[in-house]
């Protein structure tokens, strides 16, 4: 493995959404999609996904500004035990690293950011039917309504990280 190669979790909308997200970038070696589970009031499994990624690729700064902006990460609505916003973090660099980036990334938001940042416990992966859901289902309802757009943003936004032998292949279904 190699020593700039680093995993995080990232929590906020559906696992299905994450994922594609994540697995769209450069530097993003591997994504696990599932259900995360924290501590104290936190303890409960929640859709997340584990992002593994080449820090001289792609940056922590970069993966965090991503994932507020794809997700309602300023909402705090009745779906939030099901799809806690969310930060795991597997050391305690990471979670000053996190929370300082949330800090620095509010001034972009015009309302606040409920986005936790948590310590990692444990990891439930989903279903195999369920993996890599997009990039296997680009067509289906579900992915053009919800997902395809935060491609769009991503293409948009970030096109300098975004993985374009992945992206090419559905730029014409985006």
């Amino acid at each position: 493995m190699k020593n700039s190669l680093i995993k995080i979790g990232f929590g906020g909308g559906c696992h299905w959404c994450t994922e594609a997200v994540f697995q769209s970038l450069k530097g993003v070696e591997e994504v696990e999609q599932g259900f995360i589970a924290s501590t104290n009031e936190n303890e409960s499994y929640s859709e997340a996904v584990i992002v593994h990624f080449d820090t001289e690729m792609i940056s922590l700064k970069i993966l965090t500004e991503i994932h507020l902006l794809t997700h309602k990460s300023t909402s705090d609505h009745s779906m939030r035990n099901k799809y806690r916003s969310a930060i795991y973090t597997f050391s305690q660099v990471q979670e000053k690293k996190a929370s300082a980036l949330i800090s620095e990334f509010q001034i972009n938001f015009e309302n606040k950011i409920i986005t936790k940042v948590l310590p990692f416990r444990e990891f439930k992966e989903s279903e195999t039917m369920f993996l890599n859901y997009y990039y296997s289902n680009p067509e289906k309802p579900f992915c053009e309504t919800f997902i395809n757009p935060k491609l769009s943003l991503l293409l948009k936004k970030f096109s300098h990280v975004v993985n374009q032998q992945k992206m090419k292949k559905l730029e014409a279904i985006i």
